[in-house]
């Protein structure tokens, strides 16, 4: 980003500059080191129809850091030879800046840490944790594959909601275009024949001729609803409220809490392995339960604290199943709680796959059921009065 500087140099004379930084930090840095008192700073604004810079994709960028280091190159002529591939995009001006960091003295992990939109809390804190061990490539190596377990799992959560949601959208698309075009049609045929209508019947016609009147004001309602709908689905305050409705739900509400204890020993687990202790990985993997259950689990790390064992303290405040308890217990003696945990965590996702998968199989021939039954029902009361008519007539 550019921008533009007045300042006076050190014969006090006015100057002025534009500097290509990062952000306004980098910014003053750059003027400080040409000796220049900053008198006023502001970006420069420009309007260009361009792409924006892809962002830098952490797993790719790990696994080629690991390339390069397995191949002989030191950390700084690794980060080098990336900052070169990317050319003038938006990852390329981070690694610059992380390398600027580390031409100064800093640590990987330091440096890293001053770009959060970049490398997350998560990331920065298994490089650090890697950086008391001096196993940066292991810890890359363990990353990628939480990554990989990760995106792997939200991707079959995803990919099982996606039939339903275009099941749901067709039948809803058919209920409408029955309601606001075909039954209006009928309405008029039966006020030409004028006879009596059954009550359902002649409620569904008169739902479908206050569509038809008021067609654009039905539009506009039904497109503010969507867009609030996706508002309101994109505020913290909406999810939370919307995950205590579902936690409500028994079978649901123990595949939620399932779902998230895998999410928690799978990073808890990786920050071990990587050399971080028991209780500070436990606070950094506090972020990814729901608020209901932080409270339990911020009970569960001062008993930690306090000297007692960590499967009992996680069994009593709810946060283990029972195969789960067994395997801290034995991941205790063994004395190799970082692997127990991640062997935790993929099990609970086998367990979650398949209640997925049968519930998929489920899911979907009950939507066409009811879809069906409401569409079905439309057509019945539409043609209702004729076949009445035509009884009438015999």
């Amino acid at each position: 980003m550019e921008y533009r500087a007045k300042a006076l140099d050190t014969g006090r004379s006015v100057v002025f500059r534009v500097l290509d930084a990062v952000d306004e930090v980098d910014a003053r840095r750059q003027l400080e080191l040409l000796d220049l008192s900053i008198i006023s700073l502001a970006p420069i604004r420009r309007f260009k129809l361009t792409k924006r810079a892809p962002p830098l994709h952490l797993a790719v960028f790990s696994q080629q850091l690991v390339a390069l280091l397995d191949a002989g190159l030191s950390l700084v002529e690794s980060l080098e030879a990336l900052a070169e591939r990317q050319g003038s995009t938006g990852p390329h001006s981070v690694l610059g800046q992380v390398l600027a960091r580390l031409y100064e003295g800093q640590t990987l992990g330091a440096a890293l840490a001053e770009h959060p939109r970049t490398f997350p809390a998560l990331y920065v804190a298994t490089v650090r944790a890697s950086e008391r061990t001096g196993a940066l490539k292991e810890s890359l190596v363990r990353y990628t594959a939480y990554q990989e377990r990760a995106d792997a799992l939200r991707k079959t959560l995803v990919n099982a909601s996606i039939y339903p949601a275009v099941l749901l959208c067709a039948g809803i698309l058919v209920t409408l275009f029955l309601m606001g075009y075909v039954v209006p049609r009928f309405s008029s045929i039966y006020e030409d024949v004028g006879s009596d209508l059954p009550f359902a019947s002649r409620l569904l016609l008169q739902w479908g001729q206050l569509i038809d009147a008021h067609a654009g004001m039905v539009l506009m309602v039904a497109l503010c609803l969507g867009a609030a709908s996706v508002h309101a689905a994109r505020l913290p305050g909406t999810r939370a409220s919307m995950g205590k409705w579902l936690a409500r739900i028994p079978a649901l509400g123990r595949q939620l809490h399932l779902y998230q204890l895998a999410r928690l020993y799978r990073t808890t687990g990786m920050l071990l392995r990587g050399g971080m202790p028991a209780v500070t990985a436990l606070q950094m993997s506090q972020g990814l339960l729901r608020a209901s259950s932080r409270a339990a689990f911020a009970a569960a790390i001062q008993a930690v604290r306090e000297g007692r064992s960590l499967a009992d303290a996680m069994e009593a405040n709810g946060l283990t199943t029972p195969v789960a308890a067994r395997m801290l217990r034995v991941g205790e003696r063994s004395g190799n709680m970082g692997e127990m945990m991640e062997r935790i965590a993929a099990f609970c996702d086998e367990e979650l796959a398949r209640w997925v998968a049968v519930m998929t199989r489920l899911i979907e021939p009950l939507l066409m059921t009811l879809i069906g039954l409401i569409i079905g029902l439309i057509v019945i009361l539409m043609y209702f009065p004729i076949f009445q008519l035509a009884g009438s007539i015999r």
